[in-house]
């Protein structure tokens, strides 16, 4: 497993999808450190993942859609999958690489903690809770990636039923009431922005997350004996 991490993180950095992920990234965080925050004087560094966390729905598809689809398209899915290593090892190497890139990403926020502290006080609890509930959400949204990247072999598609589902999770909670009980989005703001761990919202975050990659792995699975 840990020999496809690795080799998940190479082409993650010895090609411009990692930079490109965490450059937009950062400068997104950077445009709404300065709208949010610095421009009108808050101390609350929650305010910037606030309106950063929009930016996943768009990003993460950059890591994922490629994780899957690309094997499968090139032919060397086959290999993949009769590899010594087992399925479960090959999603799990290939989604801690994704998960290693976006924990870079969100650790990387705190400069702008660092920069806000000096001018202000920030409460350090609630940023921390921020960001660990930023970094789960972002988690939870590779798991689902890469599951859309295992059913096609078009990045394209993987990338825009990523988009799609997130988009359709974001809004639907506003038009069917009960929906925002398995609102990822929603898990976010209800309890992490507001400097407080919800473990209703933990445990959907984490679940969700666990699902997706049970559902890749039983994906794959399939096409290994089906072929």
């Amino acid at each position: 497993m840990w020999a496809i991490t690795k080799k998940e993180l190479k082409n993650y950095f010895l090609s411009p999808i990692g930079y490109v992920y965490i450059g937009i990234f950062l400068i997104a965080c950077s445009l709404f450190f300065y709208l949010d925050i610095f421009q009108y004087l808050e101390t609350d560094f929650s305010y910037m993942f606030g309106s950063s966390v929009t930016v996943l729905t768009f990003i993460v598809p950059l890591l994922t859609m490629r994780m899957f689809a690309e094997e499968r398209k090139n032919g060397t899915e086959q290999l993949l999958l009769t590899s010594p290593k087992s399925i479960t090892q090959i999603v799990l190497g290939k989604f801690l690489a994704a998960v290693v890139v976006v924990l870079i990403s969100a650790l990387l926020t705190l400069m702008h903690y660092a920069i806000l502290a000096y001018f202000g006080k920030p409460d350090l609890a609630t940023s921390l809770l921020s960001i660990l509930g930023f970094s789960l959400l972002s988690i939870s949204y590779v798991s689902f990636g890469m599951f859309a990247s295992s059913i096609t072999e078009n990045q394209i598609i993987a990338g825009v039923i990523s988009i799609g589902f997130f988009l359709i999770s974001w809004f639907l909670p506003s038009i069917v009431t009960n929906a925002s009980t398995f609102s990822l989005m929603y898990a976010f703001y209800g309890s992490f922005m507001n400097g407080t761990i919800s473990i209703a919202n933990t445990v959907l975050l984490i679940s969700f997350t666990v699902m997706f990659i049970i559902f890749t792995i039983i994906t794959l699975q399939k096409r290994k004996y089906v072929k």
